[in-house]
Order: C-alpha cells, then structure tokens, then sequence
C-alpha cells in the first residue's frame, strides 16, 4: 500500500515507519526539519516537509495515497506535565489536525484512515477487564477530551465511506523512548515515588509491539481496538518490577493527594484503575505483543540501553 504517516518522526512514529517498510509498503511521512527528513530516509521512507494545519497543503501531500496514519503527539517531558499549556500542542494536534487530515483524505479518496488514541480515556474499571465497549470519561479534562474529540474524526471517516480505524494504546515504554529514560532518570535519583496504594491497574504496551499493531491495523475493519499488553500489572507492580530491572532501591510510599500535586490533572485519570483488554484486535489480525507485561518487558528494555552506550543512564 501507499502510505501517508503524520507523525513519523516521534516515538510510536519512527517505530511505525520500520514496521511499516519492513512489510512491504511504501510510505512517506511528515519531516519538519533536514535532522528529521534525514531520519525518515534511514528508516526506509520519502520525507515530506509540511504543516499539518495548511489543509491545501496537506491534500496535496496525500495524492494517490491509499491509507493515512495519525501518529502525532507532543507529549510533554515528566517535569512538565502538571502544566496545562504543556499540553496544547498535543491537544491541537488531536482535534484540529485530525480534522483536517480527515477532510484532505475524504477529498482524495483515501480507503483507511488509522488514528492514534490512548486507553485512558477509559473509565476506572477496579479490577474488571475494559473491553472496547466500556464507557469512556474525560473526568473534566481537556487533555482526554481532545483525545475523545480526535476519535470522532475516525467515525466520520468511516461515515464518509472509509475504513476509519481508532487505535487505543496503553502506556508507551522502550530504550528509544524519551518518557522512559526520562522515568529511569528519576528512579536512579529517588525522585519517583508511589502515591497511594498503588493497587490501580496500569495497562501497557512495549513501543515496537505498538509499532507492529499499527501495521497490522491496516487490514482491520473500521471501529476501535485496545493496543496494550496481555498481562496489566498494579501501578506499585509497574513501578517495583522498574526499580528491579534497574537495580535501585524500591521507590518511596507516599499519600495518594501528591500525585496531584506532581502531575496536576494527569493525575485525575494516571490513576484510574485500566485493566485493558487486548482480544479484539488479536481475534481481528495476527497481532499478539511479543512482550506480555512490563514485569518482563522492564529488564528487556534496561539490556536495550546497556547495549546503546549513547543512551546509558
């Protein structure tokens, strides 16, 4: 197929551009800068210099184009996540240029359009699997109602005629992602802790198995499908098979009111309990993680780094 990535150069992006080539297809992907051209180009695929909020430009951009992929995100480092105009970009990019990366497509003709979402828009769940059908909830914030907005896009796409398709990812992790070096960092230095009980459910998904679901995603009929681990592990599980992976002591307990205080409304929904379920996107494809929780994907991801000198923490 011909394949349109916005969104190529970031973490699930770069990974998504290696799945994509690598089963056969040819794909060109957004590159704002010559640094970010020249890595799209080492990944197997055509760079294309574009802003994402000029539809003209866009429609052009997709001529002769068979399926779009809507991987763009500027997620926020840690520090500033409690920072809501952090995430304004981001939230820009959900809702606007899905909007407009639908309209381009529907004018030219496009037969798939996947879009990237997130499983927390889910709401709690306690201890009960979350299927696709569970009840979703923004709780108040921005952040997941753009998220919840872009998704619509996805429908409207397929209103339209297409096969609109929305993905929901569990939390990234892997060497080549910066969140991740990024939590490394701070558990080497105590600066990570556990509010609360920690006995929330935190659902997962390694970021080259993210990468391969994108691919597979290509061949699904249109809705929306859970992208996450098989096995969900409690958010001190999570955090204690991190802290064992790296050889650190087991970060500190602290009242649940800090992760407010740490992460501002990300915390509101952080701590929802998400015990996601996978089995409708591995009945639907031959996709299946190739790691099954972050209580083995952990230790794989700090021998990742132990072998990439330029990334040792």
């Amino acid at each position: 197929m011909r394949i349109f990535v916005a969104g190529g150069t970031g973490v699930l992006g770069r990974a998504s551009l290696r799945a994509l080539v690598e089963a056969g297809h040819e794909v060109r992907s957004t590159a704002r800068t010559k640094e970010k051209a020249d890595l799209v180009r080492s990944l197997g695929a055509e760079p294309v210099e574009l802003d994402l909020y000029d539809p003209p430009a866009v429609r052009e951009a997709m001529d002769g184009t068979d399926a779009v992929l809507r991987l763009t995100t500027r997620i926020p480092p840690l520090a500033q996540m409690r920072n809501r105009h952090s995430w304004q970009e981001t939230n820009r990019l959900r809702t606007e240029g899905a909007r407009i990366l639908v309209d381009a497509a529907i004018a030219q003709g496009v037969k798939v359009y996947v879009h990237e979402s997130v499983a927390f828009v889910y709401a709690d769940g306690g201890t009960q699997w979350i299927t696709e059908d569970a009840p979703t909830n923004d709780g108040g914030s921005k952040i997941l109602h753009a998220a919840l907005e872009g998704e619509r896009e996805a429908a409207r796409f397929s209103e339209s005629g297409g096969r609109g398709i929305v993905l929901r990812f569990g939390g990234f992790y892997g060497a080549d992602a910066p969140s991740t070096v990024e939590m490394i960092k701070g558990m080497k230095r105590r600066m990570i802790v556990q509010p609360g009980s920690g006995s929330n459910y935190i659902s997962s998904i390694y970021v080259p198995d993210a990468a391969r679901a994108v691919a597979a995603a290509l061949n699904l009929g249109a809705g929306t499908y859970n992208v996450v681990d098989e096995d969900p592990v409690s958010f001190s599980e999570y955090i204690r098979a991190l802290a064992l992976a790296m050889r650190v002591p087991q970060p500190f307990r602290v009242p649940g009111a800090f992760g407010k205080l740490m992460f501002g409304e990300v915390w509101n929904y952080v701590c929802r309990s998400l015990r996601v379920s996978n089995t409708l996107i591995k009945k639907a494809s031959n996709w299946k993680p190739s790691v099954p929780s972050v209580v083995e994907g952990w230790p794989l991801v700090a021998r990742e780094l132990q072998q990439e000198p330029h990334r040792r923490m």
